[in-house]
């Protein structure tokens, strides 16, 4: 079976850093990793993603200050977030896209960044 396990969140202050992991479990081949968010009320949007030959793509709003990454031996994505600002409040969900096979989501994470 295919499980996603995220860490890494909590509560910050502006200007602070986090950094969030999905840990991926189950034998899985050809996998993009994706980093989405969601606020109370709000639609779920697309923060990151690293496909499997490491070529990124960032939502504008975090553009410069995320950073996506992956380690494939370890089976690990993660999302670096530095100059955190109170909008990038959000529930934030790991996604692993296994090419072919289906998609699957992490339980999410809360990052809270408060003044």
């Amino acid at each position: 079976q295919v499980q996603l396990v995220e860490s890494g969140g909590g509560l910050v202050q502006v200007g602070g850093s986090l950094r969030l992991s999905c840990k991926v479990s189950g034998t899985i081949f050809g996998w993009t990793m994706g980093w989405y968010r969601q606020a109370p009320g709000k639609e779920r949007e697309m923060v990151a993603t690293i496909n499997t030959g490491g070529g990124t793509n960032y939502a504008d709003a975090v553009k410069g200050r995320f950073t996506v990454s992956r380690d494939n031996a370890k089976g690990t994505g993660s999302l670096q977030m530095n100059s955190l600002k109170a909008e990038d409040t959000h529930i934030y969900y790991c996604n692993l896209v296994w090419k072919g096979v289906g998609t699957y989501w992490g339980q999410g994470t809360q990052v809270t960044v408060s003044s």
